[in-house]
């Protein structure tokens, strides 16, 4: 603990808890829409999505079909289709012809994606578990359930309105989201999105938006546990860094100084289901308790805004083989990432990564 009570005015000062940007500035990165209902209501004001995406910078997860011509390729390029024939495929092993019916094809047919929010134009709900994304490139795409993001599944969708009221709103709710930067007369929202600075058990440092819990997202949410037997929960605005202190319980400094051990609580042990930190220059991390050391919140250099993200673009690149051709053009990574907005994914020490290919 001393390490983090040692550093606690350089904490105070490079988090800039004491203010400086408006209340407009520093709310830039925080998504803003116009919700169409169900019933045809229309609101408008700053978005809360599924409890832990409330910034530009955060992803919206499903899953989306495969092109059939894409599951063909594939198959070819892995040797399995042999000589297509007759709406059917086969090969040989050991002698032996074995074929099936176009189908018995059992090939993967979708596949898990995802998208940064500062890309959409406009989703609009399609069934009861998918969405049609309209990007800001023009280009549209459907992604259905798959995580809680979508369907209803969906934990909600909070508005906050600009006389400052909210409104929370379920996927049978919702009928179209337009996403647009937030007025310039638009009032701030009453919480800013929590960003810092993760260290994990190997020293690797990931900054960016943070969700706690993958549920507490912004200033006003509570980080709770025991401290001596007693229930304390402290507003993670108030929270300047967080350390684990064993698998069942962590320590936590204040901004006003005071330090905490807290227990007994899914923030504090071993129950938290991850911590994820949503970096607009590299994607998205997500850190498990057994390999979370330390958080430090603070504010962010620059805040994400809805325009510095542009919608996507196809990926292009050159392939150099292990035989030393080289090949160049549009590239499909893993047959199903194809745009500069899709994304890398990859698991290392109980981190879990989604790189955005725009970033590679």
């Amino acid at each position: 603990m001393r390490a983090l009570t040692g550093t606690l005015t350089t904490l105070l000062v490079a988090s800039g808890l004491a203010g400086g940007a408006s209340a407009q500035e520093s709310a830039a990165d925080r998504i803003y829409a116009r919700v169409v209902t169900a019933s045809g209501e229309v609101r408008e004001g700053y978005l809360r999505w599924d409890r832990n995406e409330a910034s530009w910078a955060d992803l919206l997860n499903g899953s989306k079909a495969m092109p059939r011509e894409w599951v063909d390729e594939a198959a070819e390029l892995a040797g399995r289709d042999g000589e297509r024939h007759d709406g059917g495929g086969g090969f040989e092993i050991f002698g032996l012809r074995v074929s099936w019916d176009e189908d018995d094809w059992d090939a993967p047919r979708s596949a898990e994606s995802g998208i940064r929010f500062g890309h959409l134009r406009s989703l609009a709900v399609s069934g009861d578990d998918q969405a049609l994304l309209t990007l800001k490139s023009g280009e549209e795409i459907e992604l259905r359930g798959g995580s809680t993001d979508l369907g209803a599944q969906l934990r909600s969708v909070v508005i906050e309105d600009a006389a400052g009221g909210s409104v929370d709103l379920r996927w049978r709710d919702l009928d179209v989201v337009e996403f647009m930067a937030a007025p310039a007369a638009a009032d701030g929202p009453a919480a800013r999105r929590l960003h810092g600075t993760l260290t994990d058990r190997w020293g690797n440092a990931y900054t960016g938006y943070v969700s706690w819990d993958l549920d507490e997202a912004l200033t006003s949410d509570v980080l709770d546990g025991d401290e001596r037997g007693r229930d304390r929960e402290v507003p993670f605005g108030e929270v300047a860094a967080i350390e684990r202190a064993g698998s069942c319980c962590a320590r936590v400094v204040l901004v006003g100084g005071e330090e905490l051990e807290l227990d007994d609580s899914n923030d504090v042990d071993h129950r938290n289901r991850g911590i994820q930190v949503s970096d607009p220059s590299l994607g998205q991390v997500q850190v498990d308790w057994d390999a979370f050391a330390s958080l430090r919140f603070h504010a962010p250099d620059r805040h994400a805004a809805y325009a510095d993200f542009d919608g996507g673009r196809r990926l292009r690149g050159e392939v150099i083989t292990d035989d030393g051709e080289r090949w160049r053009g549009f590239v499909r990574w893993d047959n199903d990432e194809s745009w500069s907005w899709e994304l890398l994914d990859g698991e290392y020490r109980d981190v879990v990564y989604d790189v955005e290919l725009g970033n590679v």
